[in-house]
């Protein structure tokens, strides 16, 4: 059953015009992920023709982790990418400290909890409740455009990083070549909405924010720069799937 408080409209037609400038963004994200979490990864599966675990393997490659890392997946919601973490360094080190699942909406939780006993604790990306550098590798996934100041995210992530630990962002991005671009946002913003909705019953405007958030988010190159101001070096990108996803990874040094 969903509760009220998660069932009221968070998102409008005036908002969705750019939801990253909405005041109150922190709060009308947190209600909107805890309205769809019973549905989120059925959704995921099918809108991404079931290629997000496939990019999520790919960015713990990417992450360059070894079996002995300390791994942190901020804005893990469901924790496909943490357990993704989790078998690999298993495969590595079958005494390996295991990865810590963190998220800003407590109601993804019982379900990441569900699919394993990993460690899994409710806490946002701009103040992690953990020490200066403690972790090997932070990562998020399709996280990053959601939290109210992506900049002071990053700084965040490069205090609990140790020298020479690994940012790994994953995120949605567009197509880079005109039609592909065209043919996707029509698929993003015409179909995904509707068939998304009625799969999760959602009243927030969940499936309406996805598409405008992407499109009205920070470019590549932004992104990059941002991750180089924080201090990380050593920043690439690395896009997948014709540019529908890219990986971005920076360094500590």
């Amino acid at each position: 059953m969903v509760c009220p408080q998660t069932s009221t409209p968070a998102w409008d037609e005036n908002l969705l015009k750019n939801p990253h400038a909405v005041a109150d963004k922190r709060g009308r994200v947190q209600r909107m992920f805890a309205a769809i979490a019973p549905s989120y990864d059925l959704n995921n599966r099918l809108h991404s023709l079931w290629m997000d675990q496939r990019w999520r393997r790919h960015a713990v490659a990417l992450s360059q982790m070894s079996g002995s890392d300390v791994v942190v997946d901020v804005a893990c919601g469901t924790g496909d990418l943490t357990i993704a973490f989790a078998d690999a360094m298993f495969e590595q080190n079958r005494g390996a400290q295991m990865p810590l699942g963190v998220d800003f909406t407590f109601a993804m939780l019982p379900i990441a909890r569900q699919k394993s006993r990993l460690r899994w604790i409710n806490g946002d990306a701009q103040a992690l409740p953990l020490g200066d550098e403690f972790a090997n590798v932070v990562s998020i996934a399709f996280g990053i455009r959601n939290v109210a100041d992506p900049r002071a995210a990053i700084r965040e992530f490069f205090r609990v990083l140790k020298p020479n630990g690994r940012l790994v962002i994953l995120e949605f991005s567009l197509p880079t070549n005109p039609l592909l671009r065209s043919l996707y946002n029509f698929y993003f913003r015409k179909i995904l909405p509707r068939t998304a909705t009625l799969i999760s019953g959602d009243k927030t405007g969940a499936y309406k924010y996805l598409p405008e958030s992407v499109n009205t988010f920070i470019g590549r190159e932004q992104m990059m720069q941002m991750m180089r101001d924080a201090g990380f070096q050593r920043v690439e990108q690395f896009p997948m799937t014709f540019g529908v996803c890219v990986c971005y990874r920076g360094v500590k040094c």
